[in-house]
């Protein structure tokens, strides 16, 4: 059985990686984002899932590029990737080294952030080139440590890339990005858990195959759509927060002894 779940969890984590690979080319981007917060529910490390989601990217993303490279802004990448990258390599030394707690609480708010501007039709907006450079940072941190910045690199690469180039540019980004991970991972013997992204390439191939043909529509309708995933996201990361709150408790209080001892 699929990493020793049971046959019930197998076909849920199934269904997860179908939607993770539907948002991830319907959208072009939040696959992780999306999925990652359902896939804690059934097994609550990152850790474990983040190997997986990273071959899935590398594979998708290439797949996707392989007759696209012509359609990217190369130019405003390597400009943006100054202020990512480093902040991305920073973030995966967090991911391998933070406690899960820390990961889970940090993945479930920054969801729970992205559902409520989604719910309410915000957008992160910027008119000042020092904002869309921290946003970069901050996103280039959030994706090195879980994979779900990419709501905050969006929002500057919307507004600096064409909407004919964007999810091209972005696949690049991605293959960067998660190609930094893996090999970070590799070089700290981090287990892959090769063999089961590679049980799931099919079932995640469906979900691809659908965002293919559902991405027009979805851009068409996208304020409905990101309207009903934010809603979604809320539900999702209020649960996940409210499951760690004995958690986050007991850490509290031992940081409070820390300071304020007695």
């Amino acid at each position: 059985m699929l990493l020793d779940f049971s046959l019930n969890q197998t076909l849920v984590v199934a269904l997860m990686f179908v939607w993770a690979g539907f948002v991830r080319t319907g959208l072009g981007f939040g696959g992780a984002a999306l999925g990652l917060p359902l896939m804690l529910f059934v097994h609550n490390d990152p850790r474990l899932w983040l190997p997986i989601i990273s071959v899935h990217l590398l594979f998708f993303s290439g797949l996707t590029l392989r007759t696209r490279l012509h359609n990217v802004d190369w130019r405003y990448l390597r400009y943006s990737s100054v202020y990512i990258i480093p902040p991305a390599i920073i973030g995966v030394f967090g991911l391998l080294n933070l406690p899960i707690l820390w990961l889970n609480v940090f993945i479930y708010t920054i969801t729970l952030f992205y559902g409520f501007m989604w719910l309410l039709n915000r957008t992160i907006k910027s008119g000042r080139s020092w904002v869309d450079k921290l946003l970069l940072v901050i996103g280039g941190y959030v994706a090195g440590t879980s994979l779900t910045g990419a709501p905050l690199m969006v929002a500057v690469y919307m507004r600096n890339v064409s909407k004919e180039q964007l999810r091209d540019t972005l696949f690049v980004l991605w293959f960067i990005l998660v190609s930094i991970k893996m090999t970070t991972f590799i070089a700290f013997s981090a287990d892959l858990h090769f063999r089961a992204a590679l049980m799931l390439l099919p079932v995640a191939a469906v979900g691809h195959m659908l965002g293919l043909k559902a991405h027009n529509a979805i851009m068409r309708n996208d304020l409905l759509f990101k309207r009903f995933i934010g809603g979604g996201l809320v539900i999702v990361s209020g649960l996940g927060l409210w499951g760690l709150r004995q958690g986050i408790k007991e850490t509290a209080e031992a940081v409070l002894a820390i300071i304020a001892p007695g």
